[in-house]
């Protein structure tokens, strides 16, 4: 009861702080169903400033749910390069779909249909039903856990479902009905430019600071408590760049598993030597190094240049020129220095001819 009663003192600040700082985003200024559903995914795990163009890319070729349900999956996945997370852009397009055979090709509205799509959860389904759809429900992500953590002191575990649905039962007591997207928006808004997840939140800057018990007790570092997670596996790769007259060597990865169907310059874990396919290659040299790191797993790269003499490759690789590479082969964002190096090559040999 007592978080309840400091979470409705904070609707009306909040709200007002929101009007005169929110910022101009596309999804924003038309908040259709299908826009906010598509802006929501690729905002998962990403910054706005990396998604703006992404999503205005999207819409150019996938303006309509129907576009997505009936469109190739690897230009999908090429749109999506660079993102990362893959599976979302798989889940849209499944999402998609079901909306297609289900709903009759109409975005539903209500709220427990939004949440049976696929891909969609509790926080995605709230920010859709209360932005498009004007629904008192709550959209409770990572800055939204942050800000209410801070403001009422909970040292909760974030990590535990518990604590999450703690917060989101709050939060449906107070929630205005009659704005209850710009709230969810607002407090969103609040965690991203202002209570800040790294670094010193600008408790300065804040339209609720008076009313912050973490501010108060000068606990904002140490709030929000999230268990510590298990260290990342770490595996060391060596990524083959493949090169001919020109082109350079992609396979696809298994249709299941991580980054699942999306292409890749060959590699081979780093124990088992010298590219071990029947290539015919007349010189090696390095390629330099890489590292990226997955949710569970760290890749470690050492990158090696083979020239070949012909164009002979194993069954099921593909030869891709400048514009392959560019327009036509989804090459996940784990290569991206590798990438870099062949996208130069590619360009370098261009030039000369």
């Amino acid at each position: 009861m007592e978080q309840q009663t400091q979470l409705s003192e904070i609707v009306f600040p909040l709200l007002e702080w929101f009007r005169d700082n929110a910022r101009t985003l596309p999804w924003r200024s038309d908040p259709q169903p299908y826009r906010v559903w598509v802006s929501e995914i690729m905002l998962q795990q990403t910054r706005v400033a990396a998604v703006l163009d992404y999503f205005a890319r999207f819409m150019e070729v996938f303006p309509t749910v129907e576009a997505l349900a009936a469109g190739d999956e690897q230009q999908l996945l090429k749109l999506w390069q660079g993102l990362g997370y893959y599976s979302r852009a798989r889940n849209l397009q499944k999402a998609a779909r079901q909306i297609m055979t289900q709903f009759g090709g109409t975005f539903p509205a209500r709220y427990e249909d939004i949440l049976s799509l696929s891909g969609v959860g509790e926080y995605t389904a709230g920010a859709i039903a209360s932005i498009a759809f004007g629904q008192a429900v709550p959209a409770v992500d990572g800055n939204v856990l942050r800000v209410v953590t801070r403001l009422t002191g909970d040292d909760s575990d974030i990590s535990r479902p518990e604590t999450k649905a703690t917060i989101r039962k709050a939060l449906q007591e107070v929630i205005p009905v009659s704005a209850p997207g710009q709230f969810n928006q607002s407090l969103m808004e609040l965690g991203a430019l202002v209570c800040l997840p790294n670094g010193a939140p600008l408790c300065g800057r804040c339209p609720l600071s008076g009313l912050c018990r973490a501010n108060r007790e000068g606990t904002t570092a140490q709030l929000p408590v999230k268990a510590r997670t298990r260290p990342r596996r770490v595996e060391r790769r060596t990524v083959w760049l493949i090169r001919f007259q020109g082109r350079v060597a992609l396979r696809r990865r298994p249709e299941r598993g991580l980054l699942a169907s999306l292409w890749e310059f060959p590699n081979t874990p780093e124990e088992e030597g010298f590219a071990p396919w029947p290539l015919d290659i007349v010189h090696a040299e390095d390629a330099g190094a890489g590292r990226h790191i997955f949710t569970h797993l760290e890749w470690q790269m050492r990158g090696v240049w083979l020239t070949l003499g012909s164009d002979r490759l194993p069954d099921g690789w593909v030869w891709a020129d400048s514009a392959a590479l560019r327009e036509t082969y989804p090459v996940p964002s784990a290569f991206a220095p590798f990438l870099t190096q062949a996208e130069g090559y590619l360009q370098t040999w261009r030039e000369g001819d």
